[in-house]
């Protein structure tokens, strides 16, 4: 428990320190953990069926999230993020040469990788820019109420939890904390637009609620991920508490949807 406590305050110094030092350390540090967490989609799918190719793929999600980094600074128009698009055919075409058992197994899970645990990190990026500049508070808010959710879902379970969630997939997840969850996360967005302002307060709240929704599912997913596979962890980055993709697993389906539903705001 003191090992978990230490890596989770450092990890949130980090987060939030990479947050506030500026547009160029928060683009590049999260796209560095979305990086991050695609090799360890590979580490885990890998074996003796299912080969991804490792080198394409991460070749693939680095040009995307640089291509899409410097976008969101105001470097480049959107039209050249698409440049990506060779190195994604790539993975089509170098199979053709690889004496693979299974290769549409191995296009598919190396493809899988970058749109599953690449992509929300670089949409998750593309909320800080959302408003046409550099707005750390639309991200920050996003993590806070990620956390607020998490921390009221496991309150509230433990306190009133009875009715299983999702048993075949997570035992100890239940509806009581499930809903626990969700409604600490949009009592916490209430008052995020006293604080950060940027959006209206109904805004705040309907991110919370998407945010608690699929968060929650985006946990399931990667518990679906990790069982399926036979695998406890998807890394050993962060001590005892195991992976990216664990830490971040409310992040993966969230962050999309989020950045969706400002979107269609503007």
């Amino acid at each position: 428990m003191l090992t978990r406590a230490i890596t989770g305050l450092f990890f949130i110094i980090v987060l939030i320190g990479a947050l506030l030092l500026g547009e160029v350390v928060f683009t590049i540090f999260f796209s560095l953990v979305g990086i991050g967490a695609l090799y360890e989609f590979y580490g885990i799918v890998k074996s003796e069926d299912n080969k991804p190719n490792i080198i394409l793929g991460m070749l693939s999600a680095i040009v995307l999230s640089v291509l899409i980094g410097i976008h969101c600074i105001g470097y480049i128009p959107f039209k050249f993020v698409w440049l990506f698009i060779p190195f994604f055919a790539a993975i089509f075409i170098v199979s053709l040469y690889q004496k693979s058992k299974l290769p549409f197994n191995d296009i598919a899970y190396t493809i899988l990788g970058i749109i599953y645990a690449c992509l929300p990190f670089l949409f998750f990026v593309a909320l800080g820019f959302i408003s046409g500049t550099f707005n750390y508070y639309i991200p920050l808010g996003f993590l806070i109420i990620l956390w607020a959710n998490d921390t009221g879902a496991y309150l509230s379970g433990r306190s009133f939890g009875k009715h299983k969630l999702f048993e075949r997939i997570s035992p100890n997840k239940t509806w009581e904390g499930f809903i626990g969850g969700v409604l600490f996360a949009m009592l916490i967005a209430l008052n995020l637009e006293q604080y950060f302002g940027s959006l209206a307060k109904w805004e705040w709240v309907t991110m919370a609620a998407i945010i608690g929704i699929f968060g929650t599912l985006g946990d399931l997913v990667e518990s679906m991920l990790k069982r399926s596979l036979g695998v406890k962890d998807s890394g050993n980055i962060l001590p005892g508490h195991g992976g990216l993709l664990d830490r971040f697993d409310g992040l993966l389906i969230a962050a999309p949807l989020v950045f969706l539903f400002l979107l269609m705001l503007q």
